[in-house]
Order: structure tokens, then sequence, then C-alpha cells
């Protein structure tokens, strides 16, 4: 799941400390990233796109990036809903791994883990230190019917979309907690976990002077 990295439309509560253009920087780099980690885990890959990469930072490399993965665009009124949409239009039959573009840091390994804990149970969700979750696993794609319900960016977003999953007869497993990247705060978090990749590369270049 991820917004087009395009200047005023993505990170703007990051922007209104560095500055929507850096913000902007900053999202396309977080996507780069993920999108390494996930061609890295795994065979198939979809991205399910809020706008068009049309003007969006780094739009050569994240084309290069997409080429052999299938983008789809979001529907739905809701955040909840656009998120259940996009499991049941990757799914088929199959299992479905979902993250989205504010955590950089979640490596190929993470996701990994991710699959493997499914073998407790048949969904995995691991939740952000601000109430929400980051990843979202289901070995059955209808159990993602129920997130269209859910207020999202909320501090009960995680412990509300655990119920609607253990509703929908899941057994949910929790993966490691990652922070998702709101703020310079939360940017200096993560850029001290790193020791590469395109966002510690960004936040290095646009992050306010003395904020590391």
């Amino acid at each position: 799941m991820a917004k087009a990295p395009v200047t005023g439309r993505v990170k703007t509560r990051l922007g209104a400390t560095i500055g929507l253009e850096g913000a902007a920087r900053i999202a396309a780099a977080s996507l780069l990233d993920t999108l390494v980690a996930c061609r890295a885990a795994f065979d198939e890959c979809h991205l399910a796109l809020d706008g068009d990469l049309r003007g969006a930072h780094e739009e050569d490399a994240l084309r290069d990036h997409l080429r052999d993965w299938v983008v789809h665009p979001q529907l739905g009124a809701t955040f909840g809903e656009r998120l259940a949409h996009a499991h049941m239009r990757v799914a088929g039959a199959g299992a479905t791994v979902q993250v989205g573009m504010d955590t950089p840091q979640a490596s190929a390994r993470d996701l990994h883990d991710v699959a493997v804990a499914w073998e407790e149970g048949n969904a995995v969700l691991g939740p952000a230190p601000d109430g929400g979750w980051w990843v979202l696993a289901l070995q059955d794609p209808a159990a993602a019917a129920g997130l269209a319900g859910v207020p999202m960016s909320r501090a009960d977003t995680h412990d509300r979309t655990r119920d609607v999953l253990v509703a929908a007869g899941q057994t949910v497993v929790p993966a490691r907690t990652l922070r998702d990247i709101d703020t310079a705060g939360d940017a200096d978090a993560v850029w001290g976990e790193l020791t590469g990749g395109f966002f510690r590369d960004a936040w290095a270049e646009v992050s306010p002077v003395g904020s590391r």
C-alpha cells in the first residue's frame, strides 16, 4: 500500500517540520526501501497505489523497481476500505502479506518472519508504537473485509483491527513492533537503526540541522 510521493500529497505532518518537498523525498526513499525488501522476500509482488507516479519524487527509480510488479489503483472511500480491497484484489485464493510505505526499516527478513509466523495462526499483525500497525498477513484474504469498518491512524487502530480479525475467526499472531515515520522524531529514531538504504541517505540530507 502506498501513496505516490508527490509534493504536498504525502507526509504532511513531517512536511510541517522539513517542508513538503523534503517530506515527499522521504516518502519516495521509504517506498523504494520497501519495494526492495518486498522483492527480496517474495516472488509475486503487487502495489496498491493511491495517485500517479507522474511527477513523483524518484519517479524513474520507482518505475524501474516496479518493472516486475503488478500495480493496482487503491479503491474505496476510506483507508480501511482500500486496505480490504487490496487484499481481495491481489490474493485470489492465496495468502497475502500487506505492508505500507512508512517503515523503510522493515527488511526482507522481517517479512519472511511474518510468513513463518503463520505456522502458529492464520493471521499476523505487526503493531506500531503509535497504536497503529505496519504489516498484516492473512491466509484467507476474505478476513480483510472487516478492515473497512476500522478507523485508521488512531491510538486504538491496532487493537480494533485485531478484534475484527478475531471476530472473523482468525488466530492472530503478533509480529515485532516497528515505528511508522510520521514525524522528524520518528525519522531520527529509524535513521539510527539503519546502516544503509534510500531512506537513510535521504534523511541525512534533509533532516533539520541538529536533529540527529
